[in-house]
């Protein structure tokens, strides 16, 4: 787990701001992905050509998995991968909102080791690196403490909050929501509001993630 991998998906991160930049709220063109996966612009695939271009160069022994790219299995057969979404919250983002970022992780045996999330609209960057903890522009951050689940805030759409979606109807919370699903994970580890995934699977999806601290995900399992 070499300290420079964060120096290095951390600096693309701030690059892949300033193209988002260039683009933002400048009237890209835009089209719908096939399969009815949502919207894609001319600004991912030009994040995700830089990304790919800048990390096949300086870890050439990485895998790279892409929101923006087709999926290759070989990837299954490498210990460490790059994660990427180039604007995560696209919509967001044509829309001219804040609320998007460029996402980026390195993954060793399906765990997430460094993770680099920047919002360059808002000025925000979240980094963390295993062990060593999570940080906003440089300055540590922690999740909060609280202890009761009726009242909490959440970062979910609403659709994600239906009734019929949790085996004892939906929790007693106050939805509040963020179009760019990594900045709402970052909320989280800031304290503004136990899961395990595994990285780099053969389909490369989770049935679902809910993110809290240890008590109110005890909380939130009584609903699941």
């Amino acid at each position: 787990m070499p300290e420079s991998d964060l120096k290095l998906i951390h600096a693309a991160a701030l690059e892949a701001g300033v193209i988002a930049m260039l683009y933002y709220r400048n009237n890209p063109k835009q089209w719908s992905k096939s399969g009815g996966h949502g919207l894609v612009s001319e600004a991912d695939l030009a994040i995700d050509e830089m990304l790919l271009a800048q990390f096949s160069k300086a870890r050439p022994d990485y895998a790279i998995l892409s929101e923006e790219t087709e999926d290759d299995p070989k990837r299954l057969q490498s210990d460490a991968v790059f994660i990427i979404d180039p604007i995560d919250g696209t919509r967001s983002f044509l829309n001219g909102n804040e609320n998007f970022s460029t996402s980026i992780a390195i993954a060793r045996g399906g765990v997430v080791t460094e993770a680099v999330v920047h919002l360059p609209a808002k000025g925000l960057t979240f980094s963390a690196r295993q062990g060593a903890g999570a940080f906003l522009n440089g300055k540590p951050i922690h999740v909060g403490d609280r202890a009761e689940l009726r009242g909490a805030r959440i970062l979910a759409s609403g659709s994600q909050t239906r009734a019929d979606l949790w085996r004892n109807g939906s929790p007693p919370i106050e939805r509040h929501f963020r179009s760019s699903l990594a900045y709402r994970l970052c909320l989280v580890a800031q304290g503004q509001n136990g899961s395990h995934p595994t990285y780099n699977s053969a389909s490369a999806r989770m049935n679902g993630m809910i993110a809290a601290n240890d008590t109110l995900m005890d909380a939130f399992f009584t609903y699941l």
